[in-house]
């Protein structure tokens, strides 16, 4: 007699249930992801994606690191410390202007708006760009928003001579507000949001928020980048993160406390209440747009990036101007139905 029939379908058998299971540890490919800031309400999609192992499934093992900045992202992914992170676009248009070959490329937009405002008492009298002449603002020099204000008034037929810029710490920003020191602040929105809370106020009521975006300089923000090499060598890995990511980002948009609730497993000192409040900010104020309701998550036209290159070009001086294809790639987006606000997921 032969078993050798049997011993074939065994081994089939094993070959199936090796192929139903998950990606051993062993197996998965590794992604350093590096956060643009320390943990917060709106790193809570990729915290979900982590938790409810969305990551695994694609085969990944993803690590992921608070950061230092949005623009600090392109340079850890750069120097190939990192292989993906959440950061800046208009950091990767500087970088790319310069170093092409090192630069990350964006694979999902998710500041559809840049969150740059000018931020300025209700009561204050300061209703539009053109109110800045002949006040005192204040920024730190280093932020994008202070460096992009020349444009700003440009663009809105203000001289810039006549506005008086005042360099300040970022965590004094609101403080210095508050305190009369200055008229109006150049703040990170999804930030400055929060640190009003803290401090008691009404971040609605007692202020007025005047978006870069709403009044002339038209700029995306941060997203998912991943680096050149990640997307040459293993682009289906990219494809999977990018996958995973979005899944988290459809539920999170659907009901923010997820995202907190990822957020409280690993920080449990935040204050749930204050991030989950930053997060629905964020999704009104710089996600959930006009043209992110018709493209779907993740994507962004790529008209409106040229523009955005050119401006970009012009407020830091760039000899080179990088095309669109050279900072944003799509191939990597899961299919448009799968990112649309309220629509399905996977």
């Amino acid at each position: 007699m032969t078993y050798r029939p049997l011993a074939g379908a065994l081994a089939l058998a094993t070959l199936m249930l090796a192929a139903a299971l998950p990606a051993r540890a062993e197996d998965k490919v590794p992604i350093r992801f590096t956060l643009d800031w320390v943990y917060q309400g709106i790193h809570g999609p990729f915290l979900l994606a982590k938790e409810k192992g969305y990551f695994d499934a694609e085969g990944l093992d993803v690590t992921i690191d608070q950061g230092e900045g949005s623009a600090a992202t392109v340079t850890r992914i750069a120097s190939g410390t990192y292989d993906a992170g959440f950061g800046d676009i208009n950091a990767i248009i500087q970088q790319a202007a310069s170093a092409p070959d090192t630069a990350p490329v964006m694979v999902y937009q998710v500041y559809n708006a840049a969150p740059f405002s000018v931020l300025t008492k209700a009561d204050s009298g300061i209703a539009s760009i053109a109110d800045l002449s002949g006040k005192k603002v204040g920024g730190p020099a280093s932020a994008a928003a202070t460096k992009l204000l020349p444009l700003l008034l440009k663009v809105n037929s203000v001289d810039p001579a006549g506005v008086e810029v005042l360099n300040m710490q970022a965590n004094l920003q609101e403080q210095m507000l508050l305190r009369g020191e200055v008229a109006a602040s150049l703040v990170f929105n999804v930030t400055s949001y929060v640190n009003l809370l803290s401090q008691g106020q009404d971040p609605e009521r007692d202020f007025r928020w005047i978006d870069f975006a709403a009044n002339g300089l038209d700029l995306y923000s941060n997203g998912v980048m991943v680096s050149r090499r990640l997307a040459a060598e293993k682009p289906e890995a990219v494809r999977g993160l990018v996958r995973a990511i979005n899944r988290a980002m459809v539920e999170v948009a659907a009901d923010p406390a997820l995202g907190v609730a990822a957020l409280t497993s690993i920080e449990p000192l935040v204050n749930a209440d204050a991030e989950t409040a930053r997060m629905r900010f964020a999704l009104a104020r710089v996600i959930e747009t006009d043209e992110t309701k018709r493209l779907g998550l993740g994507d962004l036209d790529d008209a409106r990036l040229t523009r955005a290159i050119g401006s970009i070009a012009q407020a830091y001086g760039l000899e080179r101007h990088p095309a669109a294809t050279d900072i944003f790639d799509r191939s990597f987006l899961p299919a448009q139905a799968d990112r649309m606000l309220g629509g399905t997921s996977q």
